[in-house]
């Protein structure tokens, strides 16, 4: 479970500013540390070139996560890291990661539509302390619904210190209303909302640890990018194929 020197050298420029040993905050506006949904999300890391970055993610089951797909590298480039039930720190390695196939690279930029999920199968289980999350069943968003965002990102754009811990806040659906896509935003306008390393991140229902959807993208006003709406690919349209992949892998032992 643990990655290769190298690969904790790429690391190195992420977790240096996190201060894991005094980790900071999450989510941009009024959020709130969430040790409730600890059971259900890890940290997804990746490297690139010269580069390292960080995403939330969502435990579906004790082998498997779903992240968001610009998230992910390779699987010897990815790892899943998460805090022991000791408090030490932990790299889990990856046997296979699967984007969905309708994932678009660089849809933003080119206004294709595209289903930003990967699913992760860790090479290890996860220990007893996680949980798996319960997926949506359907049934139409209506505007103003209530939800709750997790994640491990910024709380101040740009400030990667400011990152590291699961957070919680609420955010409420808003028009247009898609078949695929929930948009989201702080019914209160103070700008709460997800942000670096809260992508692939869970959108819960209000009250109970089921996932509605997965953050893949976020907005801000002015010069932000981030606080004034959050977006993410929904679960219940994609059910039938996270629900064939996760029997594939349960078939394979």
């Amino acid at each position: 479970m643990q990655p290769s020197l190298s690969f904790r050298a790429a690391l190195a420029l992420i977790f240096a500013p996190l201060n894991l040993v005094q980790p900071a905050s999450a989510l941009v506006g009024a959020s709130q540390p969430a040790p409730e949904l600890a059971p259900y999300a890890v940290m997804v890391l990746k490297r690139s070139s010269q580069t390292a970055g960080f995403c939330s993610a969502s435990v579906l089951a004790q082998d498997a996560v779903l992240t968001a797909a610009h998230c992910v590298a390779s699987p010897a480039n990815t790892r899943i890291y998460f805090r022991g039930s000791h408090g030490e720190a932990i790299f889990a390695g990856i046997r296979d990661i699967i984007p969905h196939p309708g994932y678009r690279t660089g849809a933003a930029q080119t206004r294709q539509v595209s289903i930003d999920l990967a699913l992760i199968r860790l090479a290890e289980p996860l220990p007893a302390q996680f949980k798996a999350l319960s997926l949506a069943q359907g049934g139409k968003i209506e505007p103003g619904e209530s939800f709750r965002i997790a994640g491990f990102g910024v709380t101040q754009e740009n400030t990667a210190a400011s990152s590291g811990t699961l957070r919680m806040a609420r955010i409420a659906a808003r028009l247009p209303i898609s078949p695929i896509l929930l948009w989201a935003s702080d019914p209160q306008g103070h700008g709460t909302g997800t942000c670096t390393g809260d992508s692939g991140g869970p959108i819960l229902a209000p009250d109970e640890p089921v996932l509605i959807a997965v953050t893949d993208w976020a907005e801000g006003a002015g010069r932000q990018k981030c606080g004034s709406l959050t977006q993410g690919a929904l679960i219940a349209p994609q059910r039938q194929w996270i629900e064939r992949i996760l029997a594939d892998w349960a078939r394979a032992e």
